[in-house]
């Protein structure tokens, strides 16, 4: 007896619905999820992101009197931000490519495809992420690897930044080594230390179990029930190149890539049930 992600690979390509129709209708739109724990759980992604930037910027970086230490590490710290919280957006408001139960068969199909927490019937569904308030799926893996990666660059980067200043206000016994007075500016270091380090070590792991099961064309549901596939696996590469779209370029790492200004007057939302475009 085939199991769901089996079900799932061997009527992807023959299934009418699968092959073509609504899902193809709504990628163009922009996709939210009404999910009142999913909203904020976002909204603390980016209030702890903005966090990030207070403190580097302004409690490390803009009262340091090296013009090129704050230039150089400003810019980088601040680019990966703006592209991190980019591929979250893109994340969250991709249609991760739903089809509709009632025009399916049966309902054993909607298994293949994973009934989610979106009320949806999501095509190669990996996971319903809250922080993302969305379904990571065949549309927005990608922004979500790319979300991972960037998150996981700037947690990285404000822990080095924190110890170096540390160690330099520690020398000179934090005289004019900050606008803030010395407590203030210990517990906000602490505070972002912390975030950075759970930050980390969370994207971290979630970036190469997303990396390894897209080399080996399986998603994490799929890897966690040790299913055995009945289809042809891609060759690794392949699989990169299916996610990520076409064969290797800088555009693999920019959320940027595709977004088209009219999408964003087409939003589908969902909420109670219920979906309508705005």
């Amino acid at each position: 007896m085939q199991t769901s992600g089996h079900r799932l690979r061997d009527v992807e390509q023959h299934h009418p619905l699968l092959s073509g129709g609504e899902e193809e209708v709504s990628a163009g739109r922009v996709w939210f999820i009404q999910d009142g724990c999913g909203m904020v759980c976002a909204s603390m992604t980016w209030f702890l992101v903005m966090y990030a930037e207070f403190v580097v910027n302004f409690v490390m970086l803009l009262p340091s009197k090296n013009f090129w230490y704050t230039l150089i590490n400003g810019v980088a710290f601040n680019f990966l931000a703006v592209l991190a919280l980019a591929a979250h957006l893109r994340t969250m408001l991709t249609d991760p490519v739903r089809v509709t139960v009632s025009a399916l068969s049966q309902r054993k199909a909607c298994d293949s495809l994973m009934w989610s927490i979106c009320k949806r019937c999501i095509r190669k569904m990996d996971h319903h992420c809250p922080w993302v308030n969305n379904c990571v799926g065949e549309n927005n893996q990608r922004y979500f690897v790319l979300f991972t990666m960037y998150i996981a660059s700037i947690s990285l980067h404000a822990l080095c930044l924190s110890g170096f200043h540390f160690f330099t206000c520690v020398k000179v016994q934090w005289n004019e080594c900050s606008d803030f007075s010395p407590p203030v500016a210990v517990m906000l270091l602490i505070f972002l230390c912390l975030e950075a380090l759970l930050f980390l070590t969370f994207t971290a792991v979630m970036f190469g179990t997303q990396i390894h099961s897209i080399c080996n064309d399986e998603t994490e549901i799929e890897r966690l029930k040790n299913e055995k596939p009945t289809w042809e696996r891609r060759v690794r590469w392949d699989g990169m190149k299916a996610v990520f779209g076409g064969p290797p370029s800088l555009l693999w790492f920019s959320p940027f890539a595709g977004l088209r200004l009219r999408r964003l007057l087409m939003v589908h939302t969902r909420k109670g049930g219920s979906e309508f475009a705005v």
